[in-house]
């Protein structure tokens, strides 16, 4: 691991004060310690704002705000965030194991790093450490890789399984830095690959998240389900955060009257499925129909040739969730 300098900040305003040129924020370090052992992040300096008091969950009138160094495991256990935002607490819980989840925090699981193979070793090219270098997982290992939204120079996938849950709430990301105080909506917060897959998110230089706010409980019921490897800690292949909102129809039947759909695994962003939900608001919330949607937002699928199968499993996914949501 290459030397670097270390500070701890006493307040956000501090923190920001101490970004320069070289500066990395620390939360938890789950994952930015990982890639400093591995020589893929190399920051000159340090600023710990793990301990920043930004720990706090607590009701904001009809909302709810969630400080970014909140850690995972508080999140999940805590009786506001189980009671009103259970597809939430699921999805933090399916991220990871009890070790992490009690080190890693709010902020710093949305900032984390694709888990591409290519991404984490320094012997590989990879556009996202190096650009320009190229993209070898587009010919080579890409069988948990993007299926939507990839570009020519990168089908990596973002990994958090909070951040599915966070874009099917519509929650926002509160950040301060040296243009000041912003509030940035999920989705939103990170960004397809383009032309410029090293650039994660909308984040500029020096912002540090301070809180995730929540909006109120979206009408309808709520769940996040996750497909993997093994039933221990792996991440997605493919995973949905779903809101179903089902009223009755003149017929006896039910119809639709609000759907919100993410997918995590499957793109460089939590993946707003926003054709299948124009699709099913206002018509019949029958299998047919879920169905339908499904296939209407995977027509936009490009998949490489070793990750073909997550267009089916997304299809099935997406019609199971919302066949166990429909009253």
């Amino acid at each position: 691991m290459k030397p670097f300098e270390y500070a701890r900040a006493a307040s956000s305003s501090e923190a920001v004060r101490g970004f320069g040129p070289g500066t990395m924020y620390l939360g938890g370090g789950t994952n930015l310690v990982d890639l400093m052992r591995l020589g893929v992040a190399e920051p000159e300096r340090l600023v710990d704002v793990s301990r920043l008091p930004l720990d706090a969950i607590e009701s904001v009138g009809d909302r709810v705000r969630v400080g970014a160094t909140v850690r995972n495991s508080d999140l999940a256990a805590d009786p506001l965030i189980r009671s009103r935002y259970p597809m939430l607490a699921r999805a933090v819980l399916t991220g990871a194991s009890g070790q992490v989840r009690n080190v890693a925090t709010v902020g710093g699981n949305l900032l984390q790093r694709t888990r591409c193979t290519y991404f984490q070793d320094v012997t590989r090219p990879c556009n996202k450490r190096r650009p320009g270098s190229g993209c070898p997982a587009i010919a080579g290992d890409h069988a948990n890789l993007a299926i939507l939204g990839a570009s020519d120079a990168c089908v990596a996938t973002h990994p958090s399984d909070m951040a599915v849950a966070l874009a099917a709430l519509e929650a926002e990301v509160h950040v301060t830095g040296p243009g000041g105080d912003r509030i940035i909506p999920l989705p939103g917060l990170h960004r397809l690959p383009g032309e410029e897959p090293e650039r994660d998110t909308v984040l500029r230089p020096g912002d540090l998240i301070t809180s995730v706010e929540l909006p109120p409980p979206p009408a309808g019921a709520t769940l996040y389900r996750k497909v993997r490897e093994r039933a221990s800690f792996a991440f997605a292949l493919v995973s949905i955060a779903a809101v179903l909102d089902v009223g009755p129809d003149e017929g006896g039947g039910g119809v639709v009257a609000g759907c919100r759909i993410a997918l995590g695994g499957v793109a460089h962003v939590p993946w707003r499925a926003e054709r299948a939900e124009q699709a099913l608001i206002g018509g019949p919330a029958t299998g047919e129909a879920f169905l339908a949607a499904a296939e209407a937002e995977l027509e936009q699928a490009r998949p490489l040739p070793r990750n073909a199968f997550k267009v089916p499993l997304a299809r099935n996914l997406i019609v199971a969730t919302l066949e166990e949501l429909a009253p």
